[in-house]
């Protein structure tokens, strides 16, 4: 393909970028990445993706925007209250860039439409707010080797980490299983700081474009976590476990599970 005036100029600072060029400008525009969650985490990574020129994102969500999204969840409006919050996301990114195609999901992932969603994209980014799906998208991605940026935040502090299945640990080699119900709080009760996910959610979408580019050292085996009080960055490294029930030598999980129970909300 060829640019078009217009995209020559939108596009100008990552094409003068020798890690970028018009070759990998081009990659970004013919990619395809699927972001489960238009929340505070889904907003700014879908945002600054449609800003780059990914030519396809999937926005997963089947909640409405309500007034207390909006001191973080910066795609949706005063105006947007009450739509839902994929379709919100649709009109806010494709605004800003008309090059880009929001497929709106308006429902909530499962263990019978997951791996149907996904099937189509070449990169997924959980930016979901409850343990149950974060472990669904995990395991799904590991068995279709679908490659997973994951975040998550609660507070003053946010983590993410990529995990490239089959070429390093994925999420269950971290927390093997979901934690109890209440053992950590929600959001709602412990409550976000609303800037937070705009850094978590910002590093997130830098992890997808290298991967898209093919540049870069992705967190590939690393946890980064970031404190907003402390103003401090540090890394834990994340083993492979060969005995991990989804990507171990011998995995024990062959097929997706739907924990029924209400696990803690994460976002």
């Amino acid at each position: 393909m060829d640019f078009t005036e217009e995209q020559l100029k939108r596009y100008s600072r990552h094409i003068i970028l020798p890690e970028v060029g018009g070759k990998g400008q081009k990659r970004i525009l013919n990619a395809r990445v699927l972001v489960v969650g238009a929340g505070g985490l889904g907003c700014p990574v879908g945002y600054y993706l449609a800003a780059a020129g990914v030519g396809t994102i999937g926005m997963v969500d089947n909640d409405s925007v309500e007034l207390s999204n909006l001191q973080r969840q910066i795609a949706h409006s005063t105006r947007t209250i009450g739509v839902n919050k994929a379709e919100s996301a649709k009109q806010t990114f494709e605004a800003l860039n008309p090059d880009v195609s929001v497929i709106p999901i308006k429902d909530r992932l499962n263990s019978k439409n997951i791996l149907d969603i996904i099937k189509d994209y070449d990169i997924v980014v959980d930016g979901t707010d409850n343990f149950p799906t974060r472990y669904l998208i995990n395991d799904a991605c590991v068995m279709t080797k679908k490659p997973l940026v994951s975040g998550a935040i609660l507070r003053f502090e946010g983590q993410v980490t990529t995990i490239l299945p089959g070429d390093g640990p994925c999420y269950r080699c971290l927390f093997e299983e979901p934690p109890p119900p209440g053992l950590v709080p929600s959001c709602q009760e412990a409550g976000v700081l609303g800037v937070l996910p705009g850094v978590i959610g910002a590093l997130q979408a830098t992890e997808v474009l290298k991967l898209i580019l093919g540049k870069g050292k992705p967190l590939k085996g690393e946890l980064l976590i970031y404190d907003a009080l402390g103003a401090n960055f540090r890394k834990v490294k994340i083993p492979k476990n060969e005995d991990c029930p989804v990507c171990g030598k011998e995995p024990r999980i062959r097929e997706l599970v739907d924990y029924t129970e209400e696990y803690c909300s994460l976002t």
